[in-house]
């Protein structure tokens, strides 16, 4: 894709664009024109009918990629990556996600599967299809999947069953404040790990007797240890100093008893990182009192996701923190705080933020380091100029006109930051393969 071409991607999605559009993004346009003229002649000017050739090729973000010293990832390597809309405004995100994607070249192609129990789009058949199609590519990202309250024959959701069969026991949120938009409290850097394969999500209820009804919460040592040690090596892969146990111990004091037992365990393996524990409903109310006071907290099901949406409300709602999901396997990428948002669905208000993020995350994970920076600070120099904002940052901007800002984002930072280590290492590369290759002929 011509870089002239992509930039116009984003302006054009009207059936009849305004001038304004075409306005909008003029300047980058030139800048962009510009920079590939300066390549072409620079390349144009060296000889060698195969520069002639590397010459006319379209510019692309991700042609710097097959240098010898770069990752193995490659400018001609096409990642697959499972995408489940979800519900709500979740197919309106993941339409925001595919805009940035193509907007900034990113070598991503998605397998889209639509799976939803409210729109009666959920079957076993269709389950299996997004499995098989999770283990193939070990990445997803995906929208949430509502569960709807009436009992219909069967307690677990999709959702649980998913996260059952790849065994996604380790939630990650990382709530972060976002440079330009103030809170109550700014400069926020917390991070929730949640176990999400037992606990109160374990699927077991019945009526024992007429009109009592019993719910069991599972707790056990193998994944009490397993979430501990995740949020342990979590803490001291990304050079954190402490780690909080989140519980009730004082009157659930065998399930969460055991619970707090493991994370004790598993901190005396961790002497470097400073171990603490807190009650849960004392958790709540200091994370909205003093969130400074933690680093990394680690808890049972419920509680994270309690926790998730409380922290997310502290940088600005469930619109703008992303999350992600590991196994052993596989690695799944979604909001933090999982809500449909079905009253938006439409309308074109929802903030793709979150989702963009987990994105840039997802990418970051798949070892696309240079796209992954892109699309994250494309998006967070758009939150800072605080000109386009959604309805709930407080602004009046549709999810449209923020993605476009955010495209037009994305061409002033390669403009300005271009890979250009990696694309002249490339070009240099390509230059001594060929040289090579005539030394060898002649």
């Amino acid at each position: 894709m011509h870089l002239e071409a992509l930039l116009l991607h984003g302006t054009s999605v009207s059936a009849a664009p305004q001038k304004k559009q075409f306005r909008y993004c003029r300047v980058e346009i030139i800048m962009a024109a510009a920079l590939r003229r300066s390549l072409g002649a620079l390349v144009k000017g060296l000889s060698g009918p195969q520069w002639q050739q590397l010459a006319s090729r379209p510019l692309s973000l991700s042609a710097g990629r097959c240098g010898p010293e770069a990752s193995p990832t490659r400018a001609d390597a096409i990642f697959k990556v499972t995408m489940v809309p979800g519900d709500g405004v979740g197919p309106e995100l993941m339409s925001a996600v595919k805009d940035v994607f193509k907007a900034g070249d990113v070598p991503v192609e998605f397998e889209e599967f639509h799976l939803s129990e409210v729109q009666n789009m959920a079957s076993e058949e269709k389950l299996d299809q997004v499995l098989t199609s999770m283990k193939n590519n070990k990445v997803a990202i995906k929208g949430k999947i509502h569960t709807p309250m009436e009992f219909k024959g069967e307690l677990a959701s999709y959702e649980m069953r998913l996260r059952r069969k790849l065994d996604l026991f380790a939630n990650v949120v990382h709530v972060n404040s976002l440079p330009g938009y103030s809170t109550r409290h700014n400069n926020l850097d917390l991070v929730i790990i949640r176990e999400q394969t037992e606990g109160e999500y374990s699927s077991l209820e019945h009526e024992s007797v007429s009109g009592v009804i019993e719910c069991l919460k599972i707790i056990t040592r193998e994944k009490s240890r397993r979430i501990a040690k995740f949020a342990f090596d979590y803490a001291t892969k990304k050079g954190r100093n402490k780690v909080t146990a989140v519980h009730k111990a004082n009157i659930m004091k065998l399930a969460d008893g055991l619970f707090l037992q493991s994370c004790a365990e598993v901190a005396q393996l961790y002497p470097k990182i400073k171990y603490e524990n807190i009650i849960i409903d004392n958790c709540c109310m200091q994370l909205v009192q003093n969130p400074y006071q933690f680093d990394v907290l680690v808890m049972p099901n419920l509680y994270g996701n309690i926790i998730d949406n409380l922290a997310a409300g502290l940088v600005g709602g469930a619109g703008v923190v992303p999350g992600e999901s590991y196994s052993a396997e596989y690695a799944v990428f979604e909001s933090g705080a999982r809500h449909p948002f079905a009253q938006a669905v439409g309308r074109n208000i929802a903030n793709p933020t979150a989702m963009l993020l987990s994105a840039a995350n997802m990418l970051r994970h798949m070892s696309l380091e240079y796209h992954s920076q892109m699309v994250s600070d494309a998006v967070k120099r758009v939150i800072k100029q605080g000109k386009v904002r959604t309805g709930d940052l407080g602004g009046y901007a549709t999810t449209w006109k923020r993605n476009r800002r955010i495209n037009s984002s994305l061409a002033l930072i390669f403009f300005f930051n271009p890979p250009t280590p990696f694309f002249f290492s490339g070009l240099l590369s390509a230059a001594s393969r060929s040289s090579g290759s005539r030394c060898a002929n002649e």
